[in-house]
């Protein structure tokens, strides 16, 4: 990866899922707007805050794919990101901005 790029392997959601009220979500039901997890597989050398294992919080929309091994991949710029997950905190939820 060039510059301050990073290659995010999308974590695919296969199973329904359950609002706070208890409705079930089928898997097939794309929601808009909705932020996605991911595992970095790639950093460029001006990436700053994302290593590469690291899992982060993203917008899929207008993103760059590439297929490489034919494994999906997203590809964007380090500013794009919304979120890192830290393995575990003493405080908060466990994500920094």
């Amino acid at each position: 990866m060039l510059h301050d790029r990073v290659m995010i392997k999308v974590e695919r959601d296969t199973e329904e899922r359950r609002s706070t009220a208890g409705i079930v979500i089928p898997a097939t039901v794309k929601m808009a707007n909705r932020l996605a997890w991911g595992e970095v597989c790639g950093v460029g050398v001006n990436a700053r805050s994302v290593k590469v294992g690291d899992k982060v919080l993203f917008n899929p929309e207008e993103q760059y794919e590439v297929e490489v091994h034919g494994q999906l991949y997203l590809v964007m710029r380090e500013r794009d990101l919304h979120a890192v997950a830290t393995p575990q905190t003493d405080h908060g939820t466990g994500l920094y901005l």
